[in-house]
């Protein structure tokens, strides 16, 4: 048991009806997990409003009410606190009740476009490497040292946070990488962590479903940047026009990375393969089994960060070099036909289009490069014919299909992307609504040496279609088809 005062430091109270001396059980902003003597927090969503289910809560047993405004009827015996913004009140609190774990390891947030996975993964492999006891909260999963656990959000809700980085401090765990979404900076589900460390990977077409402009989209992101502590450093990518924008106004020690620019951190692509790539970091030549451009700026933010961290230069280049991909992020495999099946979580303009730019440059043009991809429903609807027309322009073959359709009809969702399909690109294009087979027809059409690329769902094992989650997973798919077609 908590006292109620005890967790509501930090908070900007406009109003106290009841006391807050009194003992509470946990903290929740879901009313059907309520229980006798817990706290509600009412919480404005885009989908339904907590303050409607304010009386169910206390019917369920709350005792304690934190809301921005205060209900017409308020009941004898129940404690009601108004704050002026409850999102802020639950990131407060949340770390409040788990006596702020975030201060008692080293948090360092990963945000951007894209690369957000991948840098805040290998960085957990590679200090689970140097020998440290190491914490994960990713799009893919939640790694707490050697325990795995199901990720459900790219930046989970402030209890789950501080849930899961106080199980890291039972387990002795003493750095933490954590992704860091728009949408969970902009409902301020990180505003009560410390940081020690951010990282701006870059910033490109996404979530204008959630942001009304791309302004706000690249301010959103700035402010972490912004709420930075000066004990802190921020690692920016200056190759990217935003870069710069997002050190503007930090307090914390600032550093670059860059392959084109003069950086802090800079890198020199010798040799690309499809096994991997030879790079000289700073003066120092490395070879990594990751591929592609985009992989060595991932690289970079990688090194950056972990010599910000203390680890010895020589060290983490060592250490760089034995790191394996991440689930779902250029995750190939190769047929006994020789065919070669990539898969690629690649859901944006920007990370397609270099997906397939790093395809074309490792292969001889000997060869047919076949492409699948699909667009998420009841999402931006914007980037459907830009991320039809970039698989079109970069590809030999490119195949329509639905990704996750959500509540809407996918026919609609490919009728949108096949609007971005130029004239002389018409006959490279084919429409096949079930996934599954889109997939099978690719690898139909795939002859030896050929490439094939599914991109949008990377590490996801299902297919949402009018709310319902079903098994789906593209690198199992691909393998069971390729499999059947030997036979």
């Amino acid at each position: 048991m908590k006292i109620l005062k005890d967790i509501l430091y930090k908070l900007a109270i406009e109003s106290v009806t009841g006391s807050t001396d009194i003992a509470i059980q946990k903290i929740d902003f879901d009313s059907r997990k309520i229980k006798e003597n817990d706290v509600f927090i009412a919480i404005r969503g885009t989908l339904s409003d907590g303050h409607d289910y304010i009386e169910k809560a206390i019917q369920s047993g709350a005792t304690a009410i934190i809301c921005d405004a205060l209900p017409e009827n308020v009941e004898k015996g129940i404690t009601y606190i108004q704050v002026k913004d409850t999102n802020t009140a639950l990131a407060f609190m949340a770390a409040n009740y788990f006596e702020n774990p975030s201060e008692k390891l080293k948090l360092v947030g990963v945000t951007g476009t894209n690369g957000k996975t991948t840098i805040a993964s290998l960085l957990f492999q590679l200090f689970q490497k140097a020998g440290f006891k190491v914490g994960l909260l990713s799009t893919v999963k939640i790694m707490v040292d050697e325990s795995e656990y199901k990720a459900t959000h790219t930046t989970p809700d402030s209890i789950t946070i501080n849930h899961y980085l106080n199980e890291m401090i039972e387990a002795g765990v003493t750095h933490c990488f954590m992704e860091v979404s728009s949408h969970g900076i902009h409902q301020k589900r990180t505003e009560a962590l410390h940081f020690v460390g951010g990282i701006f990977t870059n910033l490109s077409h996404d979530h204008l479903d959630y942001h009304p402009t791309f302004a706000e989209y690249r301010d959103v992101k700035k402010s972490f940047f912004d709420s930075l502590p000066k004990t802190a450093f921020a690692l920016s990518n200056i190759d990217d026009k935003n870069g710069p924008v997002m050190l503007q106004n930090t307090v914390a020690r600032k550093f670059t990375y860059a392959l084109k620019t003069y950086a802090d951190f800079k890198a020199q692509i010798l040799e690309s393969q499809l096994s991997g790539l030879l790079l000289k970091v700073n003066d120092n030549e490395v070879w990594v089994k990751l591929i592609g451009t985009f992989n060595a700026y991932n690289i970079l933010a990688i090194y950056g960060t972990a010599i910000e961290l203390g680890m010895d230069s020589l060290e983490a280049l060592r250490l760089l070099s034995d790191l394996e991909s991440v689930s779902g992020r250029f995750q190939y495999i190769v047929s006994e036909s020789n065919v070669t099946a990539i898969v690629d979580y690649a859901h944006t303009p920007d990370a397609l289009e270099n997906v397939l730019k790093t395809i074309n440059d490792i292969r001889t043009k000997n060869e047919q490069l076949i492409t699948v991809v699909g667009c998420g429903g009841n999402r931006d609807k914007s980037k459907r014919p830009i991320m039809a027309q970039i698989a079109a322009n970069l590809s030999d073959k490119a195949i329509l299909t639905a990704d996750n359709p959500r509540n809407e009809d996918p026919e609609v969702i490919l009728d949108d992307m096949e609007e971005g399909i130029e004239a002389h690109n018409y006959k490279k294009i084919l429409r096949i609504t079930d996934r599954k087979q889109a997939i099978k027809t690719a690898c139909q059409l795939a002859q030896a040496n050929d490439i094939i690329l599914i991109a949008g769902k990377g590490h996801e094992t299902y297919q949402e279609i009018n709310g319902v989650r079903h098994h789906f997973d593209d690198m199992e798919t691909v393998k069971e088809i390729l499999e059947q077609l030997k036979k």
